[in-house]
């Protein structure tokens, strides 16, 4: 997205304001208060005074800046995949899928995306329900949003997005809890994503992604689904290296490439898995050295929810668990 005339507005105001923004009073400078507040209203037709109210609760907190300084992603797949790939986590979600497998597979049924897919997903980013996060949301975006230069135009768009999921959900932004990114319930949607791709799964009116299983569920699947999931269509399987090939680092995790393509530069599929989908290759540092993997596009599918491969690979990896099974299709 183009910057904005507002939105190089605020950059300006905040560069103005120099120490007068920083992490060291918490608080914006005037300049930087009004461009901000003014963009919302460009951008969302809230009112400066109603944002100022919601804007005016936000509290910086250095743990908030901690914590995104340190991701699990940026561990190496050895030392990441321990974390999820647990014994518990496996039979908490085995226990889940048949649990609630009546309304798994009716969202299945209704959108293609596997079950343990779905049960994964709530594996990884939440224990299933049991750590939604314990920041407040408000002032994860706010100290994201102007405290964190790497990322700073995309937090501040994403407090603009919850100041309207507020006013539209009739959301108490100042209670609401969720992670240091300001991802919120069992799913863990950002604000924008909240609004873009939330499902009222129940029919009560209300999109519930905290207390409403249904809801939750038809807006997980709703994301991946939006997201061109291909029902019945493999994920990821291991690869073979041959032993004169070359390294092969593709671009991206977009599945671009042919079987054959792949193989002719010496990586073929492990295991036999009956489909010519367009695929991709990937190179994890594993705890017994290297391993190569072949993706295709529901592999990718999964990095639009979280766009580290690392993520991608211990969702594939635990629905498996989960399912039971080592099919690349995930059938449950």
């Amino acid at each position: 997205m183009p910057t904005s005339p507002l939105a190089a507005l605020l950059g300006a105001a905040l560069l103005a304001a120099g120490s007068a923004s920083t992490a060291e009073t918490g608080r914006l400078a005037p300049e930087a208060r009004a461009a901000f507040l003014a963009e919302v209203q460009t951008r969302h037709a809230i009112a400066p005074d109603e944002a100022a109210v919601l804007l005016d609760q936000a509290r910086y907190q250095q743990s908030i800046i901690d914590a995104i300084t340190r991701p699990a992603e940026a561990k190496p797949w050895k030392d990441y995949r321990p974390i999820f790939l647990t014994a518990d986590r496996i039979a908490k979600g085995r226990a889940f899928l048949a649990r609630h497998r009546d309304a798994l597979r009716a969202v299945e049924e209704n959108t293609g995306v596997a079950a343990p897919i779905l049960v994964a997903i709530l594996g990884v980013e939440t224990g299933y329900g049991a750590n939604t996060g314990r920041y407040r949301v408000l002032d994860a975006l706010y100290t994201l949003g102007f405290f964190y230069p790497k990322r700073a135009e995309f937090f501040r768009g994403e407090l603009m997005q919850a100041f309207a999921l507020a006013r539209e959900e009739k959301l108490d932004l100042g209670a609401i809890t969720g992670s240091y990114a300001g991802a919120m319930g069992w799913g863990q949607f950002i604000p924008s994503s909240y609004r873009a791709y939330a499902v009222d799964g129940d029919g009560d009116g209300i999109r519930d992604l905290w207390n409403s299983l249904p809801d939750v569920l038809a807006s997980v699947a709703n994301y991946f689904a939006v997201h061109k999931w291909q029902a019945g269509e493999p994920v990821a399987v291991r690869a073979v290296r041959a032993s004169d090939a070359q390294e092969f680092v593709p671009d991206s995790l977009e599945a671009e490439y042919s079987l054959p393509e792949l193989a002719a530069r010496g990586y073929r599929p492990a295991e036999a898995i009956g489909h010519a989908a367009p695929a991709t290759l990937l190179k994890l540092e594993g705890a017994q050295g290297p391993e190569y993997w072949i993706t295709f596009n529901n592999f990718y599918v999964i990095s639009r929810y979280n766009r580290s491969p690392l993520y991608s690979m211990a969702v594939f990896q635990l629905a498996q668990a989960i399912a039971e099974t080592d099919s690349p299709t995930l059938s449950p």
